[in-house]
């Protein structure tokens, strides 16, 4: 394609004509944010632009930052070229971006997923020219069951440890997962307690969307008055000697790998929970046709074989190279 409206270059996914980053990956003099997860916005950039909702998670992650605020759907325009924002479902804040100039329409997914998790803003599909989208879980082992047939799943299994006199550990990435299981784990049948690195996001998120707040798991909660609680807790800390004080404990993760038993198996988990943040196999192909367009670049996931799938499809598709990734309990 001549002169593209997006490149990807060595900082990011660039647009020449506005001289403007989509999600980048070195610091420039300004970006574009998707949405706040830690790989796609990073602490260096002069000036940041994001949906009104991911600022102040933004502003919780990297400090003292410039950042404009947008609304969904708002248009403004750089250097001629039309920008805008709309729901992509992932998380709270996270957004499609959509770049116009003279008659043509890419769009850049971010992250994203298509069932709504009832939390976050559901994803809404734009059409466009060409369609930059992520393909994390794009092979087609990956196919999301019911979220509440999960949440189910889960109550279940804290129901029968809160009953054996056993603590249940859940652990779910910081932003994003931590929020969605407290927002629908509201039912507690025992003691709820977050992590204090998860309940300090809660606190942010709650400030732009409503969720239920439930008790900080701080030193002063005295297991033998919490028996069968269960704690909600970031992926890094399953090995944290805090835990050794809630033995008898069972540890399980939410997260759409736990489709693999194996990758169960190699986190070592006593069992997984399928849920997650982005978008199945059917869910990939759904947003590839609602977006109607001629060209689609696979980044981030499965790139290759999703790309080929698409081609066997009739849907011109490339790849391109990005450093985002997913962490095992993100996705």
């Amino acid at each position: 394609m001549k002169d593209p409206l997006l490149e990807f270059s060595d900082k990011g996914i660039y647009c020449p004509k506005a001289d403007v980053y989509l999600d980048p990956w070195r610091p420039v003099d300004k970006a574009i944010i998707s949405h706040a997860h830690a790989d796609h916005s990073r602490w260096g950039h002069k000036k940041y632009i994001a949906h009104e909702h991911s600022v102040p998670i933004m502003q919780h992650r990297l400090g003292d930052i410039e950042v404009a605020a947008k609304k969904w759907g708002e248009s403004f325009s750089i250097n001629g070229v039309r920008f805008s924002l709309h729901p992509a479902g992932h998380i709270v804040g996270s957004s499609q971006i959509k770049a116009s100039y003279k008659g043509e329409t890419w769009v850049f997914s971010g992250d994203y997923k298509l069932h709504h998790d009832h939390y976050t803003t559901p994803f809404e599909p734009q059409k466009c020219d060409v369609f930059i989208t992520e393909c994390t879980f794009g092979i087609p082992a990956f196919r999301w069951p019911d979220q509440e047939q999960v949440m189910e799943q889960i109550r279940n299994w804290w129901q029968q440890n809160a009953a054996n006199g056993v603590t249940s550990v859940l652990f779910g990435y910081s932003l994003g997962k931590a929020q969605r299981l407290s927002y629908h784990l509201n039912d507690a049948i025992a003691p709820l307690l977050l992590h204090p690195v998860i309940y300090a996001h809660n606190e942010v998120v709650h400030s732009v969307k409503p969720l239920p707040m439930h008790q900080k798991l701080d030193q002063g909660v005295d297991p033998k008055a919490h028996r069968g609680a269960l704690i909600i807790a970031p992926p890094n800390t399953q090995d944290a000697q805090w835990l050794k004080k809630w033995e008898p404990y069972k540890t399980a993760a939410a997260s759409g790998w736990m489709a693999t038993r194996g990758a169960r198996r190699r986190r070592g988990y006593d069992t997984g929970f399928v849920l997650s943040d982005h978008g199945d196999f059917n869910e990939l192909n759904t947003a590839v046709r609602a977006s109607e367009a001629e060209s689609v670049i696979c980044t981030h996931g499965y790139t290759e074989i999703y790309s080929k799938y698409l081609n066997s499809k009739g849907i011109r598709a490339t790849t391109a190279d990005t450093p985002f990734e997913e962490e095992p309990n993100e996705s």
